[in-house]
């Protein structure tokens, strides 16, 4: 029970804990210009048309400044351009990010140009006096190169053939000579990772739009944390009680599983043939300890009493009633002394049996009180 108290405490830290990571993560989503912009396969043709439509897009917020001419959104994905290159043709990626940041400082009024510093005092920093009017202009005319410049004939790219040879010079040297490429299983996990990456990001750009989602995506982890904690403090007190040993624990010198269960039965039977009752019974209730124990009923000891044994198995186990039965012959005929007879050896090899093949005992499996001779 005082794990599971401790499985509640803790539960319970993790709990305000996430708490306090969730009243701080509930602070203004993150403005659109930062969010995850993903790429598009374009022809040349749909390039000019976006750097067109980026074009205008420039004008109407540079007129109007407000939010719906200036939303960042509207200037949609970043560019890859075919280009080619020689031979074969590469995806070259065009981004506007720098567009997208400006778009989300349009709405700001323009700020008076700042006083130059006194004539004679310290250097100040070197600031960018340009308005955000004047950055909205320089857009579009960089818009308009790019969009020229999409239509000049393509320049063949010189083969590099002195800059191939020194850089393979380079690599020859002692300080490279280990240098590998990357090999499939860290491209996997590269993959991986960026999966990762734009999943959680997907889900930052999800709370962004319904806050309930990042609450719920907190108090979810915390129970699934709890859930788990509590459950494998469980099993860890369960596994103490029981006192289930490791598999690759060996029983110690002295131990009834330290002495295979069918030496102890071969014992048994050859007492029993000499017609040593007592003697017979003994080695068939050791035959039984020894097979539970290897089983891992119960940690090897050779100093547990026949009670303890017993004591060891849950009550909800079905082998108990079978080893109790035998434990009380055992007991009656070994330690109480009283003499032994055929039928008593055979009823406690019955419940041995039944023991060591792990079934229940059967209703009939019972040790008589006292045989006849026996109460003699």
């Amino acid at each position: 029970m005082k794990l599971v108290q401790k499985a509640h405490f803790g539960c319970a830290f993790l709990a305000l804990a996430f708490a306090a990571i969730a009243a701080g993560a509930q602070t203004p989503a993150a403005p659109a210009a930062q969010a995850t912009v993903h790429s598009l396969n374009v022809s040349i043709d749909d390039y000019r048309q976006h750097l067109e439509a980026l074009s205008t897009l420039v004008d109407a917020c540079q007129k109007a400044r407000n939010l719906k001419s200036c939303d960042p959104a509207l200037i949609g994905p970043d560019d890859r351009v075919p280009i080619a290159n020689g031979s074969h043709t590469e995806q070259r990626l065009v981004r506007y990010g720098w567009l997208r940041l400006l778009f989300q400082k349009a709405e700001e009024p323009d700020l008076p140009p700042a006083k130059p510093p006194k004539s004679g005092g310290p250097q100040a920093a070197r600031q960018d006096q340009s308005t955000t009017s004047q950055v909205l202009k320089a857009a579009k005319t960089r818009l308009e190169s790019d969009l020229a410049q999409s239509y000049a004939p393509a320049v063949p790219v010189a083969a590099h053939a002195q800059e191939r040879a020194a850089m393979q010079q380079v690599l020859a040297r002692p300080e490279f000579r280990n240098l590998q490429r990357a090999s499939v299983r860290d491209s996997v996990l590269e993959k991986f990772g960026n999966w990762l990456n734009r999943l959680f990001e997907s889900a930052a750009n999800l709370k962004a739009r319904a806050a309930w989602v990042g609450r719920a995506l907190v108090w979810g982890f915390i129970l699934g944390v709890c859930v788990a904690l509590v459950y494998s403090l469980l099993r860890l007190e369960r596994r103490w009680r029981i006192r289930l040993t490791p598999e690759g624990d060996r029983p110690a010198p002295g131990a009834a599983s330290a002495r295979d269960w069918q030496l102890w039965l071969e014992d048994a039977r050859s007492a029993a043939a000499a017609g040593l009752w007592r003697e017979a019974i003994h080695f068939v209730y050791w035959a039984a300890i020894s097979r539970l124990e290897s089983r891992r009923l119960w940690p090897a000891d050779r100093a547990r009493t026949p009670r303890e044994y017993l004591a060891l198995v849950a009550p909800e186990d079905s082998r108990k009633p079978g080893l109790a039965q035998l434990t009380n012959s055992f007991e009656r005929f070994w330690y109480g002394g009283r003499a032994a007879a055929e039928s008593d050896y055979k009823s406690a090899e019955n419940l041995a049996s039944t023991l060591i093949s792990g079934a229940a005992p059967a209703a009939d499996a019972t040790i008589p009180a006292a045989s006849e001779g026996s109460a003699r």
